[in-house]
């Protein structure tokens, strides 16, 4: 099994599922031109991060790549407990991060993309931090009295580890989000999540 990753992008969170579940791996480190390499888009069109490659299997998408590594290590618990309201819970916070938090970082990361106008990239920015404030308010609510996002470990829980690292970097608001402060603590100290910092390029939590 191999992953394709770029230091700290949404690929940190199948990072840390991979040590979390103790598969055997190889990390690809990535950079921008890496991507857009002729031998890259041969297998992954995209152009992006995350990929993995299992046996045949190229598989792209963040939630697939979660997904498929749930699945293929059910011992681990990481899709809820089994039952169809259980795996239903994961699958609804993991589709609000990846399309509705991971989105709203788009027009902070790439600006251009949804203006011509250069003079209007502070203004698109704070809009969209206003934006991600009140999407993490409601991500802070949910895990009020909660060490994980759906009670117990599970795949949400890393993607949601990787886009408050991105709040931090970009100057989110996210004072008094204290459910926030301390599921980040606490993904801060797990050795799966140590492990895969460590890994891509000595980051820390």
């Amino acid at each position: 099994m191999k992953l394709y990753y770029m230091p700290g992008a949404c690929s940190l969170a199948d990072h840390i599922v991979l040590e979390w579940v103790g598969a055997s791996y190889e990390a690809k480190r990535m950079d921008y031109v890496d991507t857009k390499s002729a031998d890259y888009l041969a297998i992954n069109p995209g152009g992006m991060v995350p990929l993995l490659e299992h046996g045949d299997l190229r598989l792209t998408e963040n939630a697939a790549i979660l997904g498929y590594l749930a699945d293929l290590h059910p011992q681990a618990g990481l899709f809820g407990d089994g039952s169809p309201r259980s795996r239903a819970e994961v699958s609804r916070w993991l589709a609000f991060l990846n399309s509705d938090v991971h989105g709203a970082f788009k027009p902070i990361f790439s600006p251009c993309r949804f203006i011509d106008d250069r003079s209007l990239v502070d203004v698109l920015g704070d809009t969209a931090r206003v934006h991600l404030r009140s999407l993490f308010q409601r991500l802070d609510d949910q895990l009020e009295g909660r060490d994980w996002l759906t009670g117990t470990r599970s795949v949400a829980d890393p993607y949601l580890f990787v886009v408050l690292r991105w709040a931090a970097a970009k100057g989110v608001d996210m004072e008094g989000l204290h459910s926030l402060a301390r599921f980040k603590a606490h993904m801060d100290a797990d050795k799966g999540t140590q492990a895969a910092l460590l890994a891509e390029e000595g980051l820390q939590g």
